[in-house]
């Protein structure tokens, strides 16, 4: 394959959401032309590229009259697998955490662990609250675009979803719907966390069977090109990029082990969701930092939009959970005073004890 060279289009176009007309240059130059319903977004002018990994299968499967997308098959696949997750670990997280899950004086009135049923609500609920977080991300990840054209931001036939403040709204409506329920809101955030790392990994992983999520255009060994036939999910999938998927399911994995150790050591066995900030506010770090590969504009100094989502989480998860830390220990260090006797002032010197002034 030789060498090819592209050019990077001005950043004043609508947000990409389609595939781009690709022309060629006299000399053999590759140009990404802009159409209105996506933009190639790559920041890198004329470096010459060499794809290593080239991925040439196709991404949609057809039965009969049926066509469905391999990303779409593997993503139903995930959700199934962390709803089974969910279950399980639901199962053996007690609501009393001084007492065993499975405690027997607690069988005849009520089990002592989270309910599988209440789980079927919670996820329902986390989906409005998902959708409208995605796409406030969105809008805000494009405000160039959306500034000037402002009522196609309640437009979902066209754009995206954001998936930091996806996970953000989706938390805060499956909480309030938890709450409705009179269900430990605490002991199901600590119980979601693990499912949730699982679901996110996952899925980014489940993005390399639709060409979606490719990252900046890169020259290392590991470069990935899709030059099968598509549809792809990636504007020019054929220029050698970044696997910046498989960077953040990685990075994503590696907060999921972190997690487990944690949990496993005891640190969180109390069950008040301290598990659920720690591991929500890894992951945005995490995403953060994979985010330098991505190709979105810079917005914020060499921050890009989705970084300065990312970092914000991040920090107020930390806040929060530095919050809680201090409010206990302040709890605990009253308990610890002694109490006085009821009915006694205070202690005063006797006379001849008293010191001189």
């Amino acid at each position: 394959m030789s060498p090819r060279h592209v050019a990077a289009p001005s950043r004043r176009t609508p947000p990409a959401i389609g595939g781009a007309a690709i022309r060629r240059r006299p000399g053999g130059q590759t140009v990404g032309h802009p159409t209105q319903a996506g933009r190639l977004a790559l920041v890198h002018p004329l470096i010459p590229l060499t794809a290593v990994i080239e991925l040439t299968f196709v991404p949609i499967v057809t039965v009969g009259d049926w066509h469905v997308r391999l990303e779409t098959i593997a993503l139903a696949a995930v959700i199934l697998a962390m709803l089974l997750l969910a279950v399980q670990i639901a199962r053996r997280t007690p609501v009393d955490p001084f007492l065993p899950a499975d405690d027997p004086e607690t069988e005849d009135i009520e089990a002592n662990h989270l309910r599988a049923d209440d789980l079927l609500y919670i996820a329902v609920a986390s989906l409005p609250g998902a959708v409208a977080g995605g796409r406030l991300g969105y809008v805000l990840t494009h405000l160039d675009y959306y500034g000037a054209n402002p009522s196609a931001a309640l437009d979902t036939t066209q754009g995206a979803f954001q998936l930091s403040l996806a996970v953000v709204g989706g938390t805060v409506t499956a909480a309030m719907i938890a709450a409705l329920l009179g269900a430990p809101v605490r002991r199901w955030m600590h119980a979601l966390i693990l499912p949730l790392l699982f679901g996110l990994a996952a899925g980014k992983v489940a993005m390399v069977l639709g060409g979606d999520g490719q990252g900046l255009p890169f020259s290392g060994s590991w470069a990935t090109a899709y030059v099968g036939p598509g549809p792809w999910g990636s504007l020019a999938p054929e220029i050698p990029s970044h696997p910046a998927q498989l960077y953040e399911a990685l990075a994503t994995a590696g907060v999921l082990v972190v997690v487990i150790g944690l949990l496993a050591g005891g640190r969180f066995w109390r069950g008040t969701g301290a598990a659920f900030l720690v591991g929500i506010g890894l992951w945005a770090a995490a995403r953060a930092a994979v985010a330098v590969t991505w190709r979105d504009p810079a917005v914020m100094g060499p921050l890009n939009a989705d970084q300065v989502i990312s970092i914000v989480i991040a920090a107020a998860t930390a806040l929060v959970f530095v919050a809680r830390w201090s409010a206990r220990v302040v709890r605990r260090r009253r308990a610890q005073r002694p109490a006085r006797s009821p009915g006694r002032g205070p202690d005063w010197p006797e006379p001849e004890n008293r010191p001189r002034f």
